[in-house]
């Protein structure tokens, strides 16, 4: 040794990686079978060993490092607003579409394909995140786009394309497609009918002078959006008010990029958001200076057109809440079996494994939620799976996406000052965590949303108990928990007040049968007695004395 070196590196724990994400998660593997896509799994696994090498996760750590630019102008002068992004992204963007992340359910034509998806963006949720939300509102738009058959043959085809096309060109032009939103504004946020957007008809004679046959239902759009997302796509959905005055309410638009006549449409991006996380991905801020959209739906009718497309984005956000859950779960368990301290592994202590298996309940809880939720969604032709969906996905959005952040802090604590630092990747999951809380809806206006669903829907009540009924009696602290959660949802549906503690306990519930039908005693006592019989918002670390720790993170991570 150099007499000048002051110590040697030792007690120190290699990356978490070149290991099979899929292979290693096995309540994701048990959910994926019991809910319908076990014939998916071969597939999964393929994928999943794909997704855990240290290559591909290293994309995750230089596409946000490197966010996206954004370039107004050509050397020219000439107004392009362009997106620049790094290789990186475009890698990450080519594995998830080319692997239908974007599109399998609406042409897979198999059961299960949306529980298949789901796990697939489980997967993919434990790399990177920021390119995960154009892939989200491409997947969402196509209920909406469904509603205009026009406007179906010509975007569809290019939408379900398995091939990522980045360029800028018109659609025709492009292998494939990929949509992107825009709702809010300043003055309104998630109230969406205070937007002051203006969409002006042209005559049919304006129309086809312009655009030939494809000029009908074209409208002239001025406003702005304050939060336009992934303005690289070659389309938004757009909600804006129609004239006169905005008499005939909100109308949703397919607002391209390009017009049929190859020329750029009239939207000037100003600026991209420089946000706390998913900086990966570019979030812009636009005004339309006279741009063409295409009326998609009714007129006036702009929300009822894009509630589908928000029951979809919604989902994802339970679904990619679980998927960086996951994530973050796996490093601290691989860096506590490897870490020593104290004389002992960390995972041998005791107060880590409480830490540890808490985290460990809360991540499989999620995982078979957010499973059991997609299974809802291939089943929409039941109306009892559907009322459940109604039910459990503003719910789900609330409570597990708002256990992200705490989720995720406790995990980085698990590894501590190396863990807190940009160098490992607990850092960037932290600041992914509170992304699904506030997009497509705030914590309130799920839980708000839920009360509706509930006061509207005397039968989404039924639809919870049947499913709730699922679990048995044998557990008594389960029977009287949803007893009492079924009791007190006539009285609960006129208490705004009291709008998130209901849809906290309906979530609780539900993962709590689920547990209990499907998952070792080990998991699903704990789960109960410190979820069920005690309030589980505090720190983690608090599970009850009995709590078999090492058969719960033995499940949790097989290596």
């Amino acid at each position: 040794m150099n007499p000048f070196d002051t110590h040697e590196v030792h007690n120190t724990v290699a990356p978490f990686e070149n290991i099979n994400l899929f292979a290693c998660d096995l309540p994701l593997r048990e959910a994926l079978d019991r809910e319908g896509a076990g014939a998916d799994a071969d597939s999964l696994h393929a994928l999943g060993e794909l997704l855990g090498r240290a290559a591909t996760l290293e994309l995750g750590r230089l596409a946000n490092l490197h966010s996206p630019k954004l370039h107004n102008f050509d050397r020219t002068g000439s107004r392009i607003d362009e997106v620049e992004f790094h290789p990186a992204w475009h890698e990450l963007m080519a594995l998830l579409i080319s692997h239908g992340t974007h599109a399998s359910p609406w042409d897979a034509g198999t059961p299960g394909a949306q529980v298949a998806r789901a796990a697939r963006y489980i997967l993919f949720g434990q790399v990177e995140n920021g390119s995960q939300c154009p892939v989200t509102m491409t997947y969402a738009s196509v209920p909406a786009l469904r509603q205009s058959p026009t406007l179906a043959a010509r975007w569809l085809p290019k939408i379900l394309s398995r091939e990522y096309d980045p360029r800028s060109l018109p659609i025709e032009q492009k292998r494939g497609a990929l949509l992107g939103m825009g709702m809010t504004e300043k003055q309104g946020g998630s109230d969406v009918r205070a937007n002051t957007t203006m969409a002006t008809a042209l005559t049919q004679a304006e129309g086809r002078a312009l655009f030939g046959a494809e000029g009908e239902d074209c409208f002239r759009i001025v406003g702005h959006k304050w939060f336009f997302s992934a303005p690289q796509s070659d389309a938004h959905l757009v909600l804006a008010q129609t004239e006169p005055e905005g008499s005939a309410g909100l109308t949703c638009f397919l607002v391209p990029r390009f017009l049929p006549d190859g020329s750029r449409n009239q939207i000037r991006v100003q600026r991209l958001k420089d946000k706390l996380g998913n900086r990966s991905n570019a979030s812009s801020e636009v005004e339309f200076t006279g741009a063409y959209g295409w009326l998609l739906g009714k007129l006036g009718r702009g929300i009822p057109t894009i509630l589908e497309m928000g029951s979809h984005t919604r989902l994802d956000c339970v679904v990619g809440t679980a998927g960086i859950m996951r994530a973050a779960l796996t490093h601290a368990l691989h860096h506590a079996r490897r870490r020593a301290a104290f004389g002992r592994k960390l995972s041998e202590q005791p107060l880590m494994q409480n830490v540890l298996a808490d985290l460990a309940l809360e991540s499989e809880a999620a995982t078979a939620f957010a499973m059991r939720l997609a299974r809802c969604f291939d089943d929409s032709a039941d109306p009892a799976q559907a009322l459940l969906a109604r039910i459990l996905t503003p719910a789900g959005k609330y409570w597990i996406c708002k256990r992200g952040p705490t989720f995720g802090a406790e995990a980085m604590e698990v590894i501590g000052g190396s863990g807190y630092v940009e160098d490992g990747p607990l850092a960037r999951l932290y600041r992914e965590f509170p992304v699904n809380s506030i997009w497509e809806g705030s914590g309130n206006v799920m839980c708000l949303d839920l009360l509706r669903a509930f006061g509207k829907t005397p039968a989404a009540r039924e639809a919870l108990a049947a499913e709730l009924a699922l679990a048995g009696r044998k557990c008594p602290e389960y029977v009287v928990y949803t007893q009492s959660l079924l009791g007190d949802l006539g009285q609960a549906q006129s208490d705004e007040y009291g709008a998130r503690r209901l849809a906290e306990r309906v979530v609780l519930a539900v993962q709590a049968g689920l547990l209990l039908r499907h998952a070792p005693a080990c998991v699903s006592d704990a789960f109960v007695a410190s979820r069920l019989a005690g309030d589980p918002g505090g720190a983690f670390g608090c599970l009850p004395a009995g709590v078999d720790c090492e058969a719960i993170l033995a499940r949790a991570l097989v290596e």
